[in-house]
């Protein structure tokens, strides 16, 4: 199926389906003598794979890491979406519960107690989230934050205080290239940073960097210290890793 297919029958945009396989994510399996995608019945299967993961509101790093994993098994993960789905209904039918309960009680006909008031809610991890993420996931990112978890409050402040300095500096130097010796002086702190946190390979660091741009909270976050830098993190990160490989 060509790519406008695709898009129509899935109900997604076509510049979606260009996003997938620009960063890697789906790449169709053929393209036709003109140059048009062209996606086989695979291709399909994992599309919807990656549309389950997206429904349960992972990014998409974290979904191209998972599927694309040596372990991944498409029948586990169905069975994985079909448990999170069954807990996400429950959640939503608590919670439409609780809304019905608190409109009748903003109308006078019943009373509601604090408690009911917030039945429904629950920001706590979802375990079937993090079974995938303890089967497919990225084990350096997950080290790492149970590392920084592991810290004192002031630990935690002094870290934040000295990412924020590099942060600044790489700023700075976004308009030049990110091969220059300047940038690469600093994205070596970062990465000396970070392994302070829990071990990150060369690999994983350019898989890092590569997340700062396909996950839009990261691409976000980077960027209030200045529009770019993300994408020169990413670039600055990729140099990096590939000339310090041995």
């Amino acid at each position: 199926m060509k790519v406008k297919e695709v898009a129509d029958l899935v109900g997604i945009s076509v510049r979606t389906l260009h996003h997938y396989d620009a960063i890697g994510l789906l790449t169709p399996d053929g393209t036709t003598e003109a140059g048009y995608r062209l996606y086989s019945d695979d291709n399909l299967e994992m599309l919807q794979q990656i549309l389950f993961f997206r429904e349960l509101d992972f990014p998409l790093t974290k979904i191209k890491e998972m599927i694309h994993s040596p372990s991944f098994n498409r029948l586990e993960a169905l069975e994985l979406h079909r448990n999170m789905l069954f807990e996400k209904r429950s959640r939503l039918d608590n919670m439409i519960a609780t809304i019905d309960k608190t409109m009748r009680h903003a109308k006078g006909e019943i009373q509601m107690t604090t408690k009911e008031k917030f039945e429904g809610f629950d920001f706590s991890r979802n375990p079937y989230e993090q079974e995938a993420h303890e089967r497919w996931g990225n084990e350096a990112v997950d080290k790492a934050n149970a590392k920084v978890g592991s810290m004192s409050k002031n630990e935690q402040e002094a870290m934040g205080k000295t990412m924020n300095g590099i942060y600044a500096q790489l700023a700075e130097l976004r308009g030049g290239s990110p091969d220059s010796a300047e940038a690469q002086a600093a994205i070596k702190e970062w990465y000396e940073l970070l392994n302070q946190m829990g071990p990150y390979s060369l690999e994983a660091f350019k898989g890092l960097g590569q997340m700062y741009m396909d996950d839009e909270r990261f691409t976000q976050s980077i960027d209030r210290f200045g529009d770019g830098l993300a994408k020169f993190m990413r670039d600055a990160m990729a140099v990096y890793a590939d000339t310090n490989r041995k």
